[in-house]
């Protein structure tokens, strides 16, 4: 029987609350097997290197697993790559955007060529994620390596009648499945009035989708030579790493209507379990109001903020900052205000603190535990990291203790070494500054005495192009190379 299966048991003395996207409702979390939490993160297609919207899903899936672990559990997490076959949108129409890279970078259409040009990507995307302090998963599993179960799951669908074998590929017949479309209330009637014919006429429903697609590449299979389609490939990787019923599954929010209802589809009609215990979405990152998109071509690349100063615990402060369901939009002058945050932060640990030794402040643990288990609320944590900061009546040992607890799921660096630490920040000593860095410094801090808050900008910005980084603290400027 197909279903949703939410248990209710409390698995910790404070209760983990997701807001799943499937029913719509923040439910509290309890895992299939008591103490071990499966979850699987829909990953990149490795056709170029990843944009910063795009690590906004991968933050997501850090930030689970971090408060899973948090809370005593043993977490056994997938990320996949697809490394071929994947087609340029939702639909079984278009050039697949493996071959689009190809053709970019001169190289032949071969499955090697192909491999070759994914190993570049899946590279750039471990380093990448690394960089941004996300926990590698238990498994990374590239879809070339599941072919074989993929084909194996394919003939069950057809065998079980909930397939079928046209001319260009199989297809999985949705009207088969009562409840397709459970997330985001997809209501198939709809689709089949607004379809265009001419999409593909031999199709029993527009929104049925391939299994299966024919062609002169790929791999030998009953139905001739071609390639898996996109949504049997993570059913397929799930099953074989994680089991046929999963606890979490994570992703963007685009992926909701049509990747993960054809998940849903297919393992549940081979299974009649239910895939999912948990579905978890991001919203996106715009910049001006726009989606973050390589194909729109605003894809900004951690690189590219890494180049411009900017370090990725920035950025992911500046991501931390907004709750994962909800759209933010990216600016640098958004960025700059997170990096002038952390780096504050940094500050205070290290410097007035001065990583003193101490016992975690009970009261804001439990604060901290709260927001975090209640649906990660990284916003509300970060404000109770401020609040320690500020707090008189903590010792500087509490401060540091408990802000570094915090950090334990958020991962912005504050459990570095001391000297990883002061040498980021870069703090110079009065005799370590050059004349005429002296010199602008003694005029900025003249126009803020003046109040005169324009010039000591304008003075702020020339010590930036000069890289130096300025800061106002109660004992005066303080100032770090960048």
């Amino acid at each position: 029987m197909f279903g949703i299966l939410k248990k209710k048991e409390e698995t910790a003395a404070q209760p983990i609350y997701f807001s799943d996207s499937l029913t719509g409702e923040k439910l509290q979390f309890t895992s299939l097997k008591p103490g071990v939490a499966t979850m699987y993160s829909c990953g990149p297609t490795v056709y170029d290197h990843i944009h910063i919207g795009n690590l906004r899903a991968f933050l997501l899936a850090d930030i689970v697993k971090a408060t899973l672990t948090y809370n005593g559990y043993t977490v056994k997490h997938t990320i996949n790559f697809t490394d071929f076959g994947h087609l340029s949108d939702d639909g079984d129409a278009g050039e697949d955007k493996m071959m689009r890279a190809l053709h970019r970078e001169g190289k032949p259409v071969t499955l090697t060529a192909m491999r070759e040009l994914a190993e570049i990507y899946i590279t750039s995307f471990k380093e990448d994620t690394r960089a941004f302090r996300n926990t590698p998963p238990t498994t990374y599993a590239p879809a070339s390596e599941y072919v074989g179960e993929q084909i194996e799951l394919i003939k069950t669908l057809v065998e079980k009648g909930y397939a079928y074998e046209i001319s260009d590929g199989v297809y999985f017949d949705v009207t088969k499945f009562p409840t397709y479309g459970q997330i985001g209330n997809v209501d198939i009637a709809k689709i089949k009035e607004g379809a265009r014919v001419e999409v593909n006429p031999e199709k029993k429903h527009p929104a049925d989708f391939a299994l299966w697609k024919k062609g002169l590449l790929g791999w030998e299979s009953d139905w001739g030579k071609g390639f898996p389609g996109w949504h049997i490939e993570c059913t397929a990787m799930a099953f074989a790493t994680l089991g046929k019923q999963i606890d979490i599954h994570t992703g963007g929010e685009d992926l909701k209507h049509t990747h993960h209802n054809g998940e849903i589809a297919q393992a549940e009609a081979i299974t009649g379990k239910t895939y999912v215990q948990y579905w978890l979405h991001n919203a996106h990152i715009s910049i001006d109001e726009q989606k973050i998109s390589k194909s729109l071509g605003n894809g900004i690349t951690l690189k590219n903020l890494t180049d411009r100063g900017y370090s990725p615990e920035s950025y992911r402060y500046f991501l931390l900052q907004s709750h994962y369901r909800s759209p933010a939009n990216f600016t640098f002058d958004a960025l700059d205000g997170a990096k002038q945050a952390l780096y504050r932060l940094k500050r205070y640990i290290f410097e007035e603190f001065k990583n003193e030794a101490g016992a975690v402040d009970e009261a804001y643990r439990t604060r901290f535990h709260h927001a975090i288990n209640d649906d990660l609320n990284t916003p509300q944590a970060i404000a109770i990291m401020w609040e320690i900061v500020k707090d008189k009546s903590l010792t500087p040992g509490a401060k540091v203790a408990t802000l570094k607890e915090i950090d334990s799921v958020l991962a912005l660096g504050l459990n570095d070494t001391p000297d990883t630490v002061i040498r980021e920040l870069g703090v110079l000593e009065d005799t370590d500054i050059p004349e005429a860095i002296q010199t602008l410094l003694t005029q900025r801090e003249a126009a803020r005495l003046a109040r005169n808050w324009e010039e000591a900008d304008t003075l702020r910005e020339a010590l930036n192009l000069k890289g130096y980084t300025v800061e106002d603290t109660p004992q005066g400027q303080k100032i770090s190379k960048t």
